[in-house]
């Protein structure tokens, strides 16, 4: 099973974001996407955006990442 990890996207330089996921910063590629900007939702897998979400599935896969996890 694969699990992507959704956050939002807090910067953009040189073909790399930073996202927030659930508190926790990280570097991803944001190569296969076009236009990311600050403030915008990714869906992340394996170090890369591979998709961006809107605020509502960001918010319910947090949930459903946290049920899994309790």
């Amino acid at each position: 099973m694969c699990v992507g990890l959704s956050g939002k996207v807090v910067g953009v330089k040189d073909g790399m974001a930073v996202i927030d996921a659930s508190g926790a910063t990280r570097e991803v590629s944001a190569e296969l996407l076009d236009d990311l900007e600050p403030g915008d939702y990714v869906m992340v897998h394996a170090g890369m955006a591979i998709a961006k979400i809107t605020e509502d599935e960001e918010s319910e896969s947090e949930e459903i990442m946290n049920s899994l996890l309790a």
